[in-house]
């Protein structure tokens, strides 16, 4: 009879371990894409000084200052690591894009420090989120990993733990190169 109170009691530790060490890899994707929203907050903070240095020199150019409003809002808008999201942030990115491509005829305002600062700002910026998105990734990773594996599948299914997504760029190419411009 002992020996099954030993065992019983083996068993739940074992749970209770798994338990917490679920709860702990929950906790740090949390975590991670609060430090995620903390840097697409800086870039939704940066852009509107970007748009209206721009708008100084480049007054004909309203589409471009608009996709980039919209866009901006559309991404602010999205919630929570999900596909939606991160097209929502490709298309803020190729909207900023353009604003650069038009920095590029307006020589003045490639001199322009303030216009230098913002870029250098955004740059900064943007290697910030693909630093916090591949964290937040390999958080997710550990916890879909640990939600799938036996046995922590089991305690996982039983108290509700669900796998998380990845929050990843459609496009390759711009997560290598952020909205970078040559002058």
């Amino acid at each position: 009879m002992i020996y099954v109170w030993i065992i019983l009691g083996i068993l739940v530790l074992t749970a209770i371990f798994i338990f917490n060490g679920l709860v702990t890899l929950r906790n740090r994707a949390k975590e991670a894409w609060a430090d995620i929203e903390v840097q697409l907050k800086r870039r939704y903070d940066l852009i509107p000084n970007l748009v209206n240095s721009v708008k100084g020199y480049a007054t004909h150019e309203s589409s471009a200052f608009e996709n980039v409003t919209k866009a901006r809002s559309m991404a602010m808008g999205a919630q929570g690591p999900t596909k939606e999201h991160a097209q929502a942030e490709n298309m803020l990115t190729g909207a900023l894009k353009s604003i650069f491509a038009i920095s590029e005829a307006y020589p003045d305002l490639k001199a322009n420090q303030n216009f230098l600062a913002l870029q250098s700002e955004l740059s900064d910026t943007e290697n910030k989120i693909q630093a916090a998105r591949r964290f937040y990734n390999s958080n997710v990773r550990d916890l879909n990993t640990k939600i799938e594996i036996f046995p922590s599948n089991i305690i996982a299914k039983s108290f509700g733990f669900t796998q998380k997504e990845f929050f990843d760029l459609a496009d390759n190419d711009i997560a290598q190169n952020p909205v970078a411009v040559k002058f």
